[in-house]
């Protein structure tokens, strides 16, 4: 009756049914998983957004298989801010970044091939791989006082059905971003094995304090001592402007302007003359047979992207403020280290590894009543990392935070 891409797990999982039991009876929890910046008490331009989405022009349709003229060229005019040009011809529209991904994929691979995705990072891809009939085969992420690719592992992972090469700048959740060098091999790479480049860049807005570095541990075999210390004044500003092999960079509103629920997104495609303009003609086609953003929302975006601005200083403002008191709130001797991140909104706790990360996420649900995310929902490859986020009111996260360190200790002091 169903298909075998459908074909998933769709029991809870312990945290989950934890979750659940604690709403019943109806307690409070203390969200630190809270991404959603609806929900996070930032302050909207109300009327200008209902505005926006109010314009009669949307009442005639005028399809274009791209996507709105003006509303590219809001889109070129925000990476022009950024010192990238891009004509509004290399942009297709599309109603989230997951169907931009959809777009990419079906352009670039048949059933049975293959896409190279960093690991730790977004669940998300694993299902957006499997309903497009392709394989994820994950690149390792390693720290070393910082993330960085594992260039050697991931050149090793390619194979004859291998299509692409995923980035996501900043990755979610570690917050890495691509360096220049790295991005110099990942060109090298794609180049040789004729691969194209695919970069996620929701969270590029997003950049946090240089000098927040995190601290080595030794002992988790994320890290690896000898591996050299990369300059955060080497990172790429967005790969947009990579023209040197296919690519296609994704961004959207959702991030941008903190409106997740405005579905629009895009791709910006760039590359090496002929393979551009193959690209663009066959996505071109792809796009026309969906014609899915709508036009309010298309007439909307140059005021949408305008709008951004005081929505992110207030983002920033507190996901660098939450930052900063976790960082003073944890000594240099606590038996939590936060790991180092230099985008978007999460930030990584290594824990003793005495006990998997799903142990630890419901100690603190269970005897805390406070929520985060195990390591293991993105992927990581050892225990004692938990995932939180920075967007929650800083009351509710300095209190939740206060509640995770003060139970580790208690924990710990008990295993001893």
């Amino acid at each position: 009756m169903f298909a075998q891409r459908t074909d998933w797990r769709l029991t809870p999982n312990r945290l989950s049914n934890a979750i659940d039991e604690r709403r019943q009876q109806g307690r409070d929890l203390l969200d630190l998983t809270e991404s959603n910046p609806t929900h996070c008490g930032f302050t909207y331009d109300t009327q200008e957004i209902l505005r926006a989405v109010s314009d009669p022009r949307s009442l005639t349709y005028q399809p274009d298989a791209r996507g709105l003229l003006a509303a590219r060229q809001a889109v070129t005019d925000y990476y022009g801010e950024k010192n990238i040009i891009i004509d509004p011809r290399q942009i297709f529209l599309t109603t989230s970044t997951s169907e931009a991904y959809s777009y990419v994929f079906r352009l670039l691979a048949d059933p049975g091939d293959n896409i190279l995705a960093p690991s730790p990072s977004y669940p998300l891809f694993d299902f957006l791989s499997q309903l497009n009939d392709l394989k994820l085969i994950p690149y390792p992420l390693i720290y070393c006082d910082d993330w960085q690719i594992d260039l050697h592992a991931l050149e090793s992972r390619i194979t004859a059905r291998t299509r692409a090469i995923l980035v996501v700048h900043p990755n979610n959740p570690t917050g890495s971003l691509v360096r220049q060098t790295e991005l110099d091999s990942l060109i090298r790479c794609s180049k040789e094995h004729s691969l194209a480049l695919i970069a996620d860049e929701v969270f590029a807005d997003y950049p946090l304090s240089p000098d927040a570095a995190g601290r080595l541990d030794t002992n988790d075999p994320l890290q690896s001592p000898g591996a050299p210390h990369i300059d955060d004044d080497q990172r790429v500003a967005s790969h947009a402007a990579v023209s040197d092999g296919l690519t296609f960079t994704l961004s959207g509103l959702s991030k941008i302007s903190a409106l997740p629920q405005m579905k629009l997104a895009w791709i910006v495609v760039n590359g090496p003359g002929e393979l551009l303009r193959s690209a663009l003609a066959r996505l071109e086609m792809i796009a026309d047979t969906y014609l899915s953003v709508a036009a309010p929302l298309a007439y909307a975006l140059p005021k949408l992207l305008e709008g951004r601005r005081a929505l992110q200083s207030q983002i920033l403002q507190r996901i660098r403020q939450n930052l900063q008191w976790l960082d003073q709130w944890l000594p240099a001797d606590s038996l939590i280290r936060r790991l180092k991140t230099s985008g978007g909104w999460y930030v990584i706790l290594k824990l003793p590894a005495t006990r998997t990360d799903e142990d630890w996420a419901l100690e603190l649900l269970r005897q805390e009543d406070v929520l985060v995310h195990p390591g293991h929902f993105y992927d990581f490859p050892s225990d004692g990392h938990l995932v939180v986020s920075l967007l929650p009111r800083p009351e509710n996260f300095k209190l939740g935070m206060g509640k995770i360190i003060a139970r580790v200790e208690k924990s710990s002091r008990h295993e001893k």
